[in-house]
């Protein structure tokens, strides 16, 4: 009984130290973080649960640069744009343009140290062969932009090639082998956060905010203590010289 209620004191000691509570405080942050994004993993089938668009292939605002500042719920996608995606069968992607999916995939590259570049682009037409599915797909903005592009809209569609031979290309089309899933939801300016961190200046900077967080969480808090201690001293002090003062008087 003795050893667990040392041990219960030294916990209690433990949790009341100033380092400790901030590193847990800390580690459920992570915890939370990775929590929350591990779930939507599973909940939504795919690796990639969101993801911030980064070019502007997909714009289709006339004479203006597709930056999404002046023009956030435009349509259709702009840089900086955070997507929503969900893993789907391949089968269930819908062709019907110009109000078909918006997929994301993986770019077919001439290595495989290149798969891993990923393309949002709408769907203009699927076809099975050889039991896979193969989309020809087109960004929005790209050539005639959606959704103007009705009459023959598969002679402006993106021009894919693969050369490993693994069945990931056919007829310029992508193969469901590089299917990611497809786009639900977009929300405006939050991914511009995470491709200003992509840069060294992003970089830079959450660097400096990670040392101002030391500062404020320990730096400062040791100096406030040093400076409550020096008045405590002060204080004590002050009375002694008080009462001997007044016994010479005496």
């Amino acid at each position: 009984m003795k050893g667990i209620a040392l041990a219960v004191e030294t916990f209690r000691k433990m949790w009341r130290n100033e380092y400790v509570q901030t590193g847990i405080m800390i580690a459920v942050i992570i915890g939370i973080v990775f929590g929350f994004w591990y779930g939507s993993q599973l909940v939504l089938n795919t690796q990639y649960p969101a993801l911030a668009v980064a070019s502007g292939s997909m714009c289709t605002v006339k004479s203006m640069r597709c930056d999404g500042w002046d023009h956030p719920f435009s349509p259709t996608l702009h840089k900086g744009d955070l997507i929503i995606i969900q893993g789907v069968d391949a089968d269930s992607i819908q062709d019907t343009y110009p109000n078909s999916d918006i997929i994301v995939f993986h770019e077919p590259k001439s290595s495989s140290a290149d798969v891993d570049s990923l393309i949002v682009h709408r769907v203009i037409a699927k076809e099975k062969r050889n039991g896979l599915t193969y989309f020809r797909t087109k960004g929005d903005g790209n050539g005639r932009k959606w959704p103007e592009m009705l009459e023959d809209p598969e002679r402006e569609g993106d021009m894919w090639q693969d050369y490993r031979g693994e069945n990931y290309t056919w007829d310029n089309m992508i193969s469901e082998k590089l299917l990611v899933g497809k786009v639900i939801m977009r929300v405006p300016w939050i991914g511009r956060i995470a491709l200003y961190m992509r840069n060294s200046s992003g970089m830079y900077l959450i660097i400096i905010l990670i040392i101002i967080l030391v500062i404020v969480e320990f730096i400062f808090p040791m100096f406030s203590r040093g400076n409550g201690e020096a008045e405590q001293q002060k204080e004590v002090q002050v009375p002694t010289v008080l009462s001997r003062a007044s016994t010479r008087a005496r």
